[in-house]
């Protein structure tokens, strides 16, 4: 295996991982808001509670994407190691 390709693979993963995350964040804003919003109202009617995103599923999704980073951290630690790992045995 390539160190570039992997060094590239655990960017690209962090990457998602940071996508994956900014959504899971913007949905647990909007499913507050719009809860909030349904407090004050004392009822949302049927066509908006279709467009709130699941409070409980972008939970889990922020910590998906925690466990992604986690892991290309990881990838990444591990390049750097067989990088190193050969820059000291030809040297």
């Amino acid at each position: 295996m390539d160190v570039q390709s992997a060094f590239n693979s655990g960017v690209q993963g962090f990457q998602r991982a940071t996508e994956a995350a900014d959504q899971a964040a913007v949905n647990i804003v909007a499913s507050t808001s719009a809860a909030q919003e349904a407090d004050a109202a004392s009822q949302v009617p049927a066509s908006n509670e279709q467009n709130i995103p699941d409070l409980n599923q972008s939970i889990v999704e922020l910590k998906v994407a925690e466990y992604q980073a986690k892991a290309s951290t990881e990838v990444i630690q591990a390049a750097d190691d067989n990088l190193g790992t050969l820059l000291d045995v030809t040297a």
